[in-house]
């Protein structure tokens, strides 16, 4: 039994880990690694309350037992209260490494990309047809 797991309740943080859409991550944990715009930084059960903007990186949580999940996380918001963290992110991706997680950005965030690219590129295509065609209205007719 590892010496972490006898903590007691006060001694843990309940993280919650969101999408816009599902719950990625929910569970206690003694330690959770993000990375803001000014750093990467350790949160601890006892850490002052805060709020933070996350980073495009990889979120690291500590659970109980010593176990780390991994998360590669896109921008998002970190809310730290009392002995709840509370984490949301427009995408996210869970793994079970450091590589893992880093084949799992190279292939589906990448894809991602690819795929708002596009349909940014549609949108334009079809507010520039709008904008011509109410031009087009304006037009005396002869």
């Amino acid at each position: 039994m590892s010496q972490q797991a006898g903590l007691d309740k006060k001694q843990l943080m309940q993280v919650e880990l969101r999408l816009p859409t599902r719950t990625l991550f929910s569970g206690t944990a003694i330690k959770v690694f993000a990375t803001a715009a000014n750093g990467a930084f350790t949160l601890l059960v006892n850490h002052t309350d805060f709020v933070t903007a996350l980073v495009p990186s990889v979120l690291i949580v500590m659970d109980e037992a010593g176990v780390e999940h991994f998360f590669a996380v896109d921008e998002g918001i970190l809310v730290k209260k009392d002995h709840a963290v509370r984490i949301a992110i427009q995408r996210g991706l869970q793994g079970e490494s450091l590589t893992a997680i880093n084949n799992l950005v190279s292939t589906h965030f990448l894809a991602v990309d690819d795929a708002d690219r596009v349909a940014r590129s549609a949108l334009s295509r079809l507010e520039a047809n709008i904008v011509r065609r109410f031009g087009d209205l304006r037009k005396p007719s002869l």
